[in-house]
C-alpha cells in the first residue's frame, strides 16, 4: 500500500516539476514583449492571452503537487498541537465533506467546458486568436490528478488513524529557515561568531590608517 501512495506521490512530483518550467516559458516571453513593445515598437496582440493561459495551466498543475507536498496552507492555528490521529481525524472529515465533493465537480463540470470548447474550436478573442481549448483541457486534468492525489491523502489518513503516524511522502527541495539550517548542519551561533573575527573588518582608530 505505501508504495502505492508513493507512486502517485512521485507522479504528482513529476507533472508539477514539467509545468514549473512554464515559470521560466513565461519570465522569457513577457520580458521580449517589454522589449518588442518599447525597444522595437512591435507589440503584440496574443501575447497577453498566452501568458494568462500559460499562467492557468501553471496554477491548475500545481494543485496536486501542492497537495502531494502537504504544502497548502492551513487556517487552524491549533492543528500543530493535536496529536497525529487527531490530526488524521480532523483532514478526514474536511477531505470527505468538502474537498472531494468539490473536486469531483470541478473535474465533470471542466470535462464538459472543454468538451463544449472543442466543439466550437474556441479561440481568443484578438486580432491573431490563439485556441482555447487545449488551454480548457487543462481543467478536467487538473482535477483529475487532484481526485487521485486526494484518494491518496485520505488512505494516508486512515492509516495514520489506525498506527498513530503519518505515512511517509516522496521529498522534494524545501525552503528552510536560517534555524533549521543551523541545526542540518550543526553550526552554533557562538561559532559563526567566532570566524567572524576572521571575514569582518576590523574597526581603526580614529587617526590611524588601516
Amino acid at each position: 500500500m505505501q508504495n502505492l501512495l508513493l507512486l502517485v506521490d512521485r507522479v504528482s512530483t513529476a507533472l508539477g516539476q514539467f509545468f514549473a518550467w512554464l515559470i521560466v516559458a513565461l519570465t522569457l516571453m513577457i520580458t521580449w514583449e517589454v522589449f518588442s513593445r518599447y525597444a522595437l515598437n512591435n507589440p503584440h496582440d496574443w501575447a497577453l492571452d498566452a501568458q494568462v493561459m500559460m499562467y492557468g495551466i501553471l496554477f491548475m498543475m500545481a494543485g496536486a503537487y501542492t497537495l502531494a507536498k502537504n504544502g497548502h496552507v492551513r487556517g487552524d492555528v491549533l492543528y500543530g498541537f493535536f496529536r497525529p490521529r487527531t490530526q488524521a481525524s480532523l483532514d478526514l472529515l474536511l477531505y470527505l465533506v468538502f474537498f472531494m465533493p468539490g473536486i469531483v465537480a470541478l473535474t465533470w463540470a471542466g470535462w464538459n467546458f472543454a468538451g463544449e470548447s472543442l466543439a466550437i474550436r474556441e479561440s481568443t478573442f484578438s486580432a491573431t486568436p490563439l485556441p482555447l481549448y487545449p488551454f480548457k483541457f487543462a481543467i478536467p486534468i487538473a482535477g483529475g490528478m487532484l481526485l487521485l492525489q486526494g484518494i491518496v491523502e485520505i488512505i494516508r489518513c486512515i492509516l495514520c488513524i489506525q498506527h498513530g503516524v503519518w505515512p511517509s511522502r516522496v521529498q522534494d527541495v524545501e525552503e528552510v529557515d536560517v534555524d533549521k539550517l543551523k541545526a542540518m548542519v550543526h553550526v552554533r551561533d557562538e561559532d559563526i561568531a567566532a570566524l567572524d573575527q576572521f571575514v569582518a573588518p576590523k574597526t581603526a582608530a580614529p587617526g590611524v590608517k588601516v
